[in-house]
Formats: C-alpha cells, structure tokens, sequence
C-alpha cells in the first residue's frame, strides 16, 4: 500500500469512525453552525479582498495585502486555538497495525494542511489576486502571490500545531508564542513616534521589494519543510510517551484535605473534584490557562487604555467570571463517565456530587474576583459590576450549565491530550456556552439602554442572588431529570470509554 492509497483508507476510517460514534446526530447540528459560520466568513473575506485589491490596483500596490498579512495570520492563529484540535488524537488505533507510523502521522498532517480552516482564506485572496491581475500585473506574478500566501497561511498552520502541542505539554510553552508575537507588538508601545515611523517605513519597504521575489517563496517553503519535520518527529515521540503512560514525576505526599471531612459525603466529592484539578493533565492544564488569560486581561484593563470602552470592560470582566464554567461545567459528568457505575451505586449519589460541584466551582470564582480587584481599585471597574457578574455567574449562568449533566454521555478522558477524544461532545455544549456568555452582556446593555447602568447592575445581582439562594431545589430538578435518562447516558458512557 503506497502512501496514498494509505490516506484515502485513513480518511474512510475517519468517516466511518465518525458515523459510529454515539454523538453521531447530535455532531451533526454542530456542523451545521459550523458551516453557517464559514459562511459568514466567506461572504466577508470576499468583501476584504475586493475591496483591498481595488485599493491595491487603484494605487499600483499589488503587495497592499502583504501589509495586511501580519494580522491576517495571528487572526488565524488565534482561531485555531477555539476550532482545532491536533490530529494525534487519530493516531492511537494504528500504534500497533504492520503500516509504518510515520506514514500514518504523515497522512494525517497532510490532511491537516487540506483542512477547510486552511482554504477558507482562498476568500480573501483570490478575488483580491484577481483584481490585482486585472489592474496590470502579468499572469505568472498573480499565480506567484497565490502560491505565496497560502503558503503562509500553511506555515502558520504547522507554527499552530507546533504552539499546541507544546503547551498541552507543559503550561511554561505558553512563553514561545508570547515572546514571539510579543517581540512584534512591543515596538508600538516602547518606540517614540519618529522611531516607530522608522521601523514601519524599513518594513514597508521591505515587503515592497521583497513581497513578489523568489526569495520570499523560498523562504517560507524552507520555513514549511522545517515545521513540518519538526512537527512530525515531535508528535511521534510525544505519542508513544502519553501510549506507554511514562512516568515523569514522582508522587512524594498525598494532600488529604481533612478540613473538608466536617463536610460529610459533599466534602469526599469537594476533596474528589480539587485532586482531579491538580492531578489530571487536562483539567489541570484548562485551569492554569484560566488563571493566565484572567490575570492577563486584568492588568491589561488595569494599567492600559486597551479595552476602554464600557461594552468591552463588561465583556472582561464577566470573561473572568464564566471561564471556568464555560470550559469545565459544559462537560459536567464527562470525566466522571470513566466510573459512573460506582457514582450509581446508592441512591442521591449524583445529586451530592452536583452540589460538591456547585460549591467547588462558586468557590473557585474567589480567585478571579481577587484578580479584578486591581481593575477595581485602578478605577476601571465598579465593584457592583464586579459583584453583578460573579452572582450572575454563581446564579443563572451555573443553572443553565449544570443541565448538561442532564444531555452529557460521553466519557472524556482525564489524562489523554494528544490521542484523546474530540472535546465537543454534542450539540448543546457550543449552544449553551455561547448562550451563558453573550446573553448577561445583552441584558446589562438593553438595562443601561432603559435605565442606567447602576439599576442595571442591581437587577442583574438580584436575579443571580435569587438563583444562588435557591440551588438546592434546581440541582434536585436536575438529578431528577438525569435519572429519567440514566440507561440512555450509562450506554453513552460505556460505550465512548
């Protein structure tokens, strides 16, 4: 078997894979959002490029999009990150076939590269490199552009997987693309302007002499083939480390928490749900990214104009509040699928877990009302805004997140990174999470619209006081909703272990 007879067999495996799932129906309207939103982004990538290669020919600067390219592709960087996920996590099943790894990792960079995240910035560039022809430049020089822009937007790719693979390994990553996107953003902030005016006409130049030369292609196929390799030989050996389970730490003392004994059965769950966020690779690793974006904001707000006007601050600031649910509770009873039979042993066994939840996660939002603090006293924040979304948050957003422990069946893995499951197990999950973080935002802004922003802040704190004082009784509606449905969600565990 050659290597692409190999990736058209690995691509059905795929499909098929996909059809067996038991998430199969519901995956289905995830991408049917999906599909609307590339849509969206389509329609407004064509709108971009015409009007750029307009300007660019009007102007006689076919290279005006390479201007544009730096942020086109942290754009694209940063989209990666919510919409796509390494492609090791294909690779497990095949560890142990007679084909070669390094084929079967091939093939499944290379459909990487054939992803429609990729293509779908031929949107932007080709009626822009249309246009561009049309305004005078020769053929080969617009096929050229063509060539070289996506070519960029493949090496950004691999630079992604890169970037993603490290840092599930190690949170410490994060300082790679940091310094590296940092280097270039520095300069606007530390440069007096006749220094920044330098810098950006060096540049300008630059990509004026230098955007259509072979030494750009050059360049950028030598940056392509080097990540690729990288990214080849990196994945395999971090798979076969994460397959055998090799050690690298030793386990010196086991924390027993026996302030939290007083607490009866919720306080064995408390104790359950803090070792799991210390001991397990991926809810340990959301966490740690949790506290860094949080912090990073914050100060950000805190000691910048960035983010100065009223719509984004209360954006942040809610952003800090409904993070840890967001990435946590959408997922609830995911993780404890890998031993739900035990959870289902005595009876309300589920109901005290969910309220040991409830409890841990009101807890954790301590951490980043400490953090807005600092916006508070910079003047940045109120504290009743502060006060408004963390109750909102404890309130109806933690309502509305807790009922996926009614739809969740899915098990996800504790530990697993790179060969683990996809992370969205069903249609409700993207819903409901978009839902609890854009819908606060709305009614704070139609308030402050009718009122003012000091009743709407009061209104919103009432609401999530209401629901706060009250989750005894909606956390009992759920546990009786989930025991309605309890052999459909034990078969869905069972059966994606």
């Amino acid at each position: 078997m050659n290597k692409l007879q190999l990736f058209w067999t690995l691509r059905k495996n795929i499909k098929l894979s996909e059809k067996r799932n038991v998430m199969f129906e519901a995956n289905q309207y995830g991408k049917f959002f999906g599909y609307i939103a590339l849509s969206i982004f389509a329609i407004e990538f064509i709108a971009l490029g015409t009007f750029f290669g307009w300007l660019g020919a009007k102007e006689q600067a076919p290279e005006m999009l390479f201007y544009l390219m730096p942020f086109v592709l942290i754009l694209d960087f940063g989209m990666r990150f919510m919409t796509q996920q390494t492609p090791m996590m294909l690779v497990k099943p095949y560890l142990l076939t007679p084909i070669s790894k390094y084929s079967a990792i091939d093939c499944f960079l290379v459909q990487q590269l054939l992803d429609k995240g990729n293509l779908i910035w031929f949107m932007l560039y080709l009626p822009y490199t249309f246009i561009i022809w049309c305004g005078g430049i020769t053929g080969w020089m617009a096929i050229s552009m063509l060539i070289l822009l996506h070519l960029m937007i493949l090496v950004n790719s691999q630079w992604y997987l890169l970037v993603r693979t490290l840092v599930n390994q190690s949170i410490f990553w994060w300082a790679m693309p940091i310094l590296f996107y940092g280097s270039f953003i520095a300069p606007l902030f530390f440069l007096s302007d006749s220094q920044l005016d330098k810098v950006l006409d060096f540049v300008l130049e630059g990509l004026g002499e230098y955007a259509f030369s072979w030494w750009s292609l050059l360049l950028f196929g030598v940056l392509f083939v080097v990540f690729f390799a990288i990214n080849r030989h990196l994945q395999m050996h971090l798979i076969y480390d994460e397959i055998s389970k090799k050690e690298k730490t030793k386990l010196k003392h086991v924390s027993e928490f026996k302030a939290l004994n007083r607490f009866g059965q919720i306080g064995e769950y408390l104790k359950l749900e803090i070792k799991s966020t210390m001991r397990n690779k991926a809810i340990r690793g959301r966490f740690i990214q949790g506290v860094c974006f949080i912090t990073f904001f914050s100060l950000m707000i805190a000691f910048t104009e960035v983010y100065g006007s009223s719509i984004e601050r209360n954006f942040w600031c809610f952003y800090a509040f409904i993070f840890f649910g967001s990435v946590n509770l959408t997922k609830i009873m995911c993780p404890e699928g890998n031993y739900i039979d035990l959870l289902m042993v005595h009876e309300e066994n589920i109901l005290t877990l969910l309220r040991a939840k409830y409890y841990y996660y009101c807890a954790i939002l301590l951490l980043p009302f400490l953090i807005t603090m600092v916006p508070v006293f910079m003047g940045k924040f109120s504290i009743l805004m502060v006060l408004a979304y963390l109750f909102t948050v404890t309130g109806p957003v933690y309502f509305l997140l807790f009922h996926m422990a009614i739809f969740n069946k899915q098990t996800l893995p504790l530990n697993e990174k790179i060969t683990g499951k996809n992370q969205m197990e069903n249609k409700w999950q993207g819903i409901v999470s978009l839902v609890s973080m854009f819908v606060p935002i709305i009614i704070v802004l139609l308030l402050r619209a009718i009122f003012d922003e000091t009743i709407a802040y009061w209104v919103l704190l009432i609401i999530g006081l209401a629901f706060t004082m009250t989750e005894q009784y909606w956390l009992r509606m759920i546990y009786r909703r989930m025991m309605l449905r309890r052999y459909q969600n034990l078969e869905g565990f069972h059966s994606s272990r």
